[in-house]
């Protein structure tokens, strides 16, 4: 009986199991890596699970639905970035961050998280990786550089991302579900997440000088070390502030908000800054324009401007919203007949809509020829060539995975059966794996909402057996999908597509890992002292 249940673990395990094995140990592509890994889960799902073929079918096409309204989000990502470089607008914007520093170290702060931040605030889904990253690199620093930055700084917004879509969503299926709820478990998550998101400004630096600089320094992160906490509590104080006041809609939003005005304004006037400009990341191939542009600085930021704006007014104003969800709508819903499989794709709605309008309005507000789209829209088509089949084969292994709950052994689904297996493992202990559980769920899914709804009923059910506060596990494995983030093999995908790197996507995982693990860890050490203190 037991060699059977340790079969169905290790089965439901190599979801995650293959993936880390084909792009980590063996430095396989994406595309290599997640085609083997995908045949291997559907295999093991037709075969030990028990799935009928029509629904791993049905799972494989609404995972190849899904990756479509991925690459049109990557699509406008990349053809807002190049419009804006064939404007001049990227050369205007990088003038306007030197005149603020010309450090790296500042400007991944200023760029990666912060920015960052207010896009996850907006938009969620992965948007502020694709965005941040060209950001990123086009300011010169190296192509990995950008994608692993880009990723660990769309860590502490997460919980929040959408206007607050992690929590009010993933939290929806549970007893008791409503805004009283939301608001507490928000509260616990800026609680927890001042142990954590507090550090991710001085990990962002330590990551950059440690890894890409030249020297490999430590005492060139350590110089920052006070600005870094600075920022960092300026944003989680802050955010635990918003959270109080407001409830998780606008966390992300205004804490970035706050901190980007409290971090460019030290930086201008060298509060805390060390007299050296770092800037040993620098591709050798950067070369930045001295001569002035003429272009404003506003006139260059508003297609970003416009990007924030438009997302806020789909997400927030009704009127807008229902017209946004409702018009050009391509959702795929029952695939082959089945009722639950679903894909959903509101083209307007969708952050790829909104990057590529804001591409189109940078040429009217630039003044500048429509020529610059054109041109911007076939590069970014070649830059997601490539991407585009490894996303179809991670977005099968996710469906087939997810749905496999359908089966003819009535066996619970894959992610609930190792949820379960956890449970028995570990139980009084269970405060500091549930941001695991989390983690788990959204290297998998590549949601931090999928992840909570999936399983937040098994952590709610979890932390009442046990009689730990249930509020705090919840906020843990909200935090713990957010670390999740870093490390999703379809994110991983599109922040190595958006900077050129195709291929690269385990190299990539191997430096995100071990922060988002620590990530974990520190919130699982943070929800006990909450626990312990309430």
């Amino acid at each position: 009986m037991k060699r059977g249940i340790h079969l169905l673990l290790f089965v439901a395990l190599a979801a995650v199991i293959a993936p880390l094995f084909f792009l980590v140990i063996l430095r396989m592509s994406a595309l290599k890596g997640m085609f083997f890994s995908s045949i291997i889960v559907t295999a093991l799902g037709l075969t030990v699970w028990g799935m009928e073929g029509k629904i791993v079918i049905a799972s494989v096409l609404q995972g190849t639905h899904k990756a479509f309204t991925i690459l049109f989000i990557l699509f406008g990502a990349i053809v807002l970035l190049n419009t804006l470089t064939h404007t001049g607008a990227v050369d205007r914007i990088n003038q306007g961050f030197q005149s603020i520093s010309r450090d790296m170290r500042v400007q991944v702060i200023i760029v990666g998280y912060l920015f960052g931040a207010l896009i996850e605030g907006a938009a969620g889904f992965g948007t502020p990786a694709v965005v941040v990253g060209p950001l990123m690199f086009a300011l010169g620093f190296h192509p990995i550089a950008a994608a692993v930055l880009a990723l660990i700084a769309d860590s502490a917004p997460v919980p929040f991302g959408a206007v607050g879509t992690p929590v009010i969503v993933g939290l929806s299926n549970l007893p008791g579900a409503g805004s009283e709820l939301f608001h507490n478990v928000a509260m616990k998550i800026t609680m927890i997440d001042l142990f954590t998101g507090t550090f991710v400004p001085f990990v962002l630096i330590l990551i950059l000088t440690m890894f890409f600089g030249k020297k490999k320094s430590f005492s060139s992160a350590l110089e920052l070390l006070p600005w870094s906490l600075l920022v960092g509590i300026s944003y989680t104080a802050s955010a635990l502030l918003y959270a109080t006041l407001f409830g998780p809609e606008f966390v992300s939003i205004l804490a970035a908000l706050t901190g980007l005005v409290i971090a460019a304004g030290t930086a201008k006037v060298g509060f805390l800054m060390p007299k050296n400009e770092w800037q040993e990341a620098l591709r050798d191939d950067v070369e930045f324009k001295e001569e002035k542009s003429d272009m404003g600085l506003i006139t260059a930021w508003s297609p970003y401007l416009v990007v924030v704006g438009l997302l806020l007014l789909t997400r927030i104003v009704p009127a807008i919203k229902d017209f946004t969800q409702s018009n050009f709508d391509l959702t795929w819903n029952n695939v082959l007949g089945i009722e639950g499989v679903n894909s959903a794709w509101e083209v307007l709605y969708s952050p790829g809509a909104i990057l590529v309008l804001a591409a189109l309005l940078a040429l009217v507000i630039q003044r500048k020829s429509f020529t610059n789209f054109t041109k911007a829209s076939k590069e970014s088509l070649n830059s997601i060539k490539g991407a585009g089949l490894a996303l179809l084969f991670t977005l099968a292994l996710v469906q087939v995975f997810t749905n496999s709950g359908m089966n003819v052994k009535d066996l619970v689904s894959m992610p609930q059966y190792i949820a379960e297996a956890l449970v028995g493992t570990f139980g009084p202990m269970w405060v500091f794996i549930a941001p695991f559980l989390g983690q788990l769920g959204a290297f998998i899914t590549g949601s931090a909402t999928v992840s909570t709804l999936t399983f937040s009923p098994v952590q709610y059910s979890i932390a009442e057996q046990i009689g730990f506060n249930t509020e705090i596990i919840l906020a843990a494995q909200i935090i713990g999908a957010a670390a999740g983030n870093m490390i999703c093999v379809h994110n991983v995908v599109a922040a190595s597509a958006v900077v050129g790197l195709s291929g690269k996507e385990g190299d990539i995982i191997r430096k995100t890992l071990l922060p988002s693990v620590l990530y974990c860890l520190i919130a699982g050490i943070g929800a006990f002292i909450l626990l312990t203190i309430l």
